[in-house]
Protein backbone atom coordinates (compact mmCIF):
# COMPACT_ATOMS: atom_id res chain seq x y z
CA UNK A 1 0.00 0.00 0.00
CA UNK A 2 1.59 3.37 -1.04
CA UNK A 3 0.61 6.34 1.10
CA UNK A 4 2.25 9.49 0.26
CA UNK A 5 2.17 13.67 1.52
CA UNK A 6 2.46 15.44 -0.79
CA UNK A 7 4.38 19.08 -1.32
CA UNK A 8 3.04 22.33 -2.59
CA UNK A 9 5.25 22.14 -5.55
CA UNK A 10 3.89 18.39 -6.43
CA UNK A 11 -0.03 19.75 -6.14
CA UNK A 12 1.19 22.25 -9.30
CA UNK A 13 3.02 19.73 -10.97
CA UNK A 14 -0.42 18.03 -11.09
CA UNK A 15 -2.30 20.68 -12.28
CA UNK A 16 -0.13 21.15 -14.73
CA UNK A 17 -0.78 17.53 -15.87
CA UNK A 18 2.74 16.40 -15.16
CA UNK A 19 2.84 12.46 -16.33
CA UNK A 20 4.99 11.68 -13.61
CA UNK A 21 2.71 13.05 -10.99
CA UNK A 22 -0.12 11.87 -12.66
CA UNK A 23 1.47 8.45 -12.55
CA UNK A 24 2.67 8.68 -8.88
CA UNK A 25 -0.91 9.77 -7.91
CA UNK A 26 -2.55 6.71 -9.43
CA UNK A 27 -0.54 4.29 -7.99
CA UNK A 28 -1.10 5.55 -4.69
CA UNK A 29 -3.94 4.31 -1.96
CA UNK A 30 -3.61 7.63 -0.06
CA UNK A 31 -2.88 10.97 -0.99
CA UNK A 32 -1.82 12.98 1.99
CA UNK A 33 -2.28 16.60 2.02
CA UNK A 34 -0.81 18.83 5.07
CA UNK A 35 -2.55 22.23 6.19
CA UNK A 36 0.76 24.11 5.73
CA UNK A 37 0.89 23.04 1.81
CA UNK A 38 -3.09 24.33 1.54
CA UNK A 39 -2.40 27.51 2.97
CA UNK A 40 0.87 27.78 0.33
CA UNK A 41 -1.90 26.80 -2.06
CA UNK A 42 -5.06 29.25 -1.19
CA UNK A 43 -2.02 32.22 -0.98
CA UNK A 44 -0.87 31.52 -3.71
CA UNK A 45 -4.31 31.48 -5.51
CA UNK A 46 -4.77 35.22 -4.00
CA UNK A 47 -2.23 36.16 -5.69
CA UNK A 48 -3.47 35.13 -9.18
CA UNK A 49 -5.89 36.01 -11.50
CA UNK A 50 -8.08 32.56 -11.15
CA UNK A 51 -8.97 33.21 -7.43
CA UNK A 52 -12.16 30.92 -8.01
CA UNK A 53 -10.87 28.48 -10.73
CA UNK A 54 -8.09 27.23 -8.69
CA UNK A 55 -10.06 27.35 -5.40
CA UNK A 56 -12.68 25.31 -7.11
CA UNK A 57 -10.38 22.82 -8.68
CA UNK A 58 -8.53 22.29 -5.28
CA UNK A 59 -12.02 21.43 -3.22
CA UNK A 60 -12.67 18.92 -6.21
CA UNK A 61 -9.22 17.18 -5.60
CA UNK A 62 -9.72 17.20 -1.87
CA UNK A 63 -12.47 15.91 -1.84
CA UNK A 64 -11.41 12.47 -3.88
CA UNK A 65 -11.57 9.55 -1.54
CA UNK A 66 -7.92 8.76 -1.64
CA UNK A 67 -7.21 12.49 -0.63
CA UNK A 68 -6.73 12.91 3.14
CA UNK A 69 -5.80 16.66 4.95
CA UNK A 70 -3.73 16.41 7.79
CA UNK A 71 -3.48 18.76 11.05
CA UNK A 72 -1.03 19.74 13.17
CA UNK A 73 -1.52 18.62 16.78
CA UNK A 74 0.54 18.48 20.01
CA UNK A 75 2.54 15.32 18.26
CA UNK A 76 3.27 17.39 15.45
CA UNK A 77 4.99 19.76 17.21
CA UNK A 78 7.05 17.38 18.84
CA UNK A 79 8.26 16.28 15.59
CA UNK A 80 8.73 19.83 14.68
CA UNK A 81 10.99 20.18 17.37
CA UNK A 82 12.94 17.32 17.00
CA UNK A 83 13.99 17.75 13.15
CA UNK A 84 14.24 21.48 13.60
CA UNK A 85 16.88 20.34 16.37
CA UNK A 86 18.84 18.07 14.16
CA UNK A 87 18.52 20.46 11.35
CA UNK A 88 19.95 23.23 13.38
CA UNK A 89 22.55 21.87 14.71
CA UNK A 90 23.83 20.16 10.94
CA UNK A 91 23.69 23.70 9.85
CA UNK A 92 21.18 22.72 7.14
CA UNK A 93 17.76 24.84 7.80
CA UNK A 94 14.65 24.72 5.68
CA UNK A 95 12.27 26.30 5.76
CA UNK A 96 10.20 26.55 8.57
CA UNK A 97 6.16 25.43 6.78
CA UNK A 98 8.51 22.50 5.11
CA UNK A 99 9.58 21.55 8.67
CA UNK A 100 6.00 21.34 9.21
CA UNK A 101 5.44 18.64 6.13
CA UNK A 102 8.23 16.98 7.27
CA UNK A 103 6.60 16.02 10.66
CA UNK A 104 3.57 15.22 9.90
CA UNK A 105 5.04 12.60 7.28
CA UNK A 106 7.06 11.34 9.87
CA UNK A 107 4.19 11.50 12.62
CA UNK A 108 1.54 9.39 10.19
CA UNK A 109 4.60 6.99 8.55
CA UNK A 110 4.02 8.91 4.83
CA UNK A 111 6.60 9.29 1.76
CA UNK A 112 6.85 12.78 0.94
CA UNK A 113 6.67 13.75 -2.14
CA UNK A 114 8.69 16.56 -3.17
CA UNK A 115 10.84 18.24 -5.35
CA UNK A 116 12.60 19.90 -2.90
CA UNK A 117 15.94 18.74 -2.16
CA UNK A 118 16.41 20.24 1.03
CA UNK A 119 14.24 17.25 2.68
CA UNK A 120 17.04 15.21 1.79
CA UNK A 121 18.50 16.90 5.56
CA UNK A 122 15.80 15.58 7.42
CA UNK A 123 17.36 12.42 9.31
CA UNK A 124 14.02 9.95 8.88
CA UNK A 125 11.72 11.23 6.77
CA UNK A 126 10.90 8.55 3.63
CA UNK A 127 11.16 10.19 0.55
CA UNK A 128 8.94 9.03 -2.19
CA UNK A 129 10.58 8.20 -5.47
CA UNK A 130 8.95 6.41 -8.51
Amino acid sequence: MRRILIDTNIYVAFKRNDSTVIKAFQSCDLIGIDVSVLAELYSGFQLGKRTRQNCTELETFLNHIRVQIFNHNIETSEFFSQIYKKLRIKGKPIPTNDIWIASVAMQHGLALYSKDRHFMYVDGLILYEI
